[in-house]
C-alpha cells in the first residue's frame, strides 16, 4: 500500500497512516484479543464507568482527527461487513445518546438479540453495517434514560444484569468502594499505593480478598455511601416488553479470573436462576464481569444452555461470529463525541488504541 500522508494532528511522534495501516492488518485473530486486551486477567478498557473525566475528554479529542484521518474511508468500508455490538454502561448524558441513536439509523443496520442469535443458528451472517446495543450492569438509566430513546427510534437491545443488587438500593461496589476510600476507609491490602489505583488493585487481587477488603474498607470508613436505586424485576419485565433482552452478568460482577471455579460456577448460575425465575424464561446471553473471556465460565454457559457470550475487547467481530460464547464488542458511553463515536463504530479508533499500546509497550 503507498504510504499516506499523515492529516493534520497527527502526533509528530507517529508513524505515518500507509504505515499505521500495515500495522492494523495484522491485529484481527481473536487470540491476540486476550494476549493484547488483558494482562493478570484484567480488561484494560475498563468499561465507561470507570474512566476518568479527563481521559474521556483525551480520547474525545483523539477522536476529532481520527475522523478526518485518510484511512477512515478504508476501515468505514472494512466496517461495512463485521458486527459492530457497543457496549454501555447506563446513560448520563440522553442529548448526546440520542444523537449517537440517530446516526445509528442513519449509518448502520441496527439489529435485536434474537437476530444475532438467528444468524448463529443458521450459519447465515447479518446483514452488512449491523450493530447490537448492549448495556453491561443496568443501572435504572436503562429503563429512565436509554429505554424512551430506543423505543423512539425502533432500536432493540440488550442488557445484561447484576442479580443481586436488583430490587435493592444497594451502590455498584466499584462506586461503593470509591466512596468508602475517600471517607476514611482503610483495608490491609490497600494501605499503599495512589488512591486512583484502588479499583486496578482491588481488581487484581484473588477474589476473598477483594471481598474481606470491602469489608474492611466499610467498617472502617466514618460514612456510608449514598443509596443507588436499581432495578426492579418488574423493571426487567417492562425492559424486556419494550424491546431490551435481558442477559446474565454474574451475580456480584466479580473478577471471573480471580475466582476458584466454585465461585464462577456460582456467580453464574445463581444469576441464571434469579433472571429465570424472574423472567419465567432463561437467559440466553452473558457478558463476562470486566470484558475478559473465562474458559471455566464458557464451559457451565453451555451447560446451562447459553447461546451467546460478549466480551469487551474493543473490537469489531465477524457478521456471523465464529466463536458465539466470544462475541466482540466496543465500548463506547453515552458521553462520546459524534465525532469519536464514527471512528469507534469504523474500527479505526479501537484499531488507533491496540497499536498505539503495541507502540509503546
Amino acid at each position: 500500500m503507498r504510504a499516506l500522508s499523515p492529516p493534520a494532528g497527527w502526533p509528530a511522534d507517529r508513524p505515518d497512516i500507509g504505515r499505521l495501516v500495515d500495522r492494523l492488518h495484522g491485529l484481527g485473530r481473536p487470540a491476540d484479543v486476550l494476549a493484547g486486551q488483558q494482562r493478570d486477567g484484567l480488561n484494560w478498557y475498563g468499561g465507561g464507568r470507570h474512566r476518568p473525566a479527563v481521559e474521556t475528554e483525551q480520547q474525545d479529542a483523539r477522536g476529532e482527527w481520527l475522523r478526518f484521518a485518510p484511512v477512515q474511508p478504508l476501515f468505514r468500508a472494512r466496517a461495512a461487513q463485521r458486527l459492530a455490538v457497543l457496549a454501555y454502561h447506563g446513560v448520563t448524558d440522553h442529548r448526546s445518546f440520542g444523537a449517537q441513536l440517530d446516526r445509528l439509523q442513519r449509518l448502520a443496520t441496527p439489529v435485536s438479540l434474537d437476530a444475532v442469535l438467528q444468524a448463529v443458528a443458521e450459519r447465515r451472517p447479518l446483514p452488512p453495517r449491523s450493530v447490537l446495543v448492549t448495556f453491561d450492569d443496568a443501572d435504572r438509566s436503562v429503563l429512565t434514560h436509554a429505554l424512551p430513546a430506543l423505543n423512539a427510534r425502533g432500536i432493540p437491545a440488550t442488557a445484561f444484569v447484576i442479580s443481586e443488587l436488583i430490587g435493592t438500593e444497594r451502590p455498584f461496589w466499584w462506586h461503593e468502594a470509591d466512596f468508602l476510600a475517600r471517607h476514611g476507609g482503610r483495608a490491609r491490602s490497600l494501605d499503599c499505593g495512589h488512591p486512583s489505583q484502588l479499583l486496578h488493585r482491588l481488581k487484581a487481587m484473588p477474589d476473598p480478598d477483594r471481598r474481606r477488603s470491602l469489608h474492611e474498607l466499610r467498617v472502617s470508613a466514618d460514612r456510608r455511601p449514598p443509596r443507588q436505586e436499581q432495578l426492579t424485576p418488574a423493571d426487567l419485565l417492562a425492559l424486556r416488553e419494550g424491546g431490551v433482552a435481558i442477559g446474565n452478568h454474574t451475580q456480584g460482577h466479580p473478577c471471573l479470573g480471580r475466582c476458584d471455579d466454585d465461585t464462577v460456577r456460582t456467580e453464574i448460575t445463581g444469576a441464571h436462576e434469579a433472571l429465570t425465575r424472574w423472567l419465567g424464561e432463561p437467559p440466553i446471553a452473558f457478558a463476562y464481569p470486566d470484558g475478559g473471556h473465562d474458559v471455566r465460565a464458557e464451559t457451565v454457559l453451555q451447560e446451562l444452555g447459553y447461546r451467546l457470550g460478549f466480551l469487551s475487547d474493543h473490537r469489531l467481530g465477524p457478521r456471523l461470529p465464529s466463536h458465539p460464547l466470544q462475541i466482540s464488542r466496543l465500548q463506547v458511553d453515552s458521553t462520546t463525541s459524534t465525532r469519536r463515536f464514527d471512528t469507534i463504530l469504523s474500527g479505526l479508533e479501537p484499531a488507533y488504541r491496540r497499536w498505539r499500546r503495541q507502540a509503546v509497550a
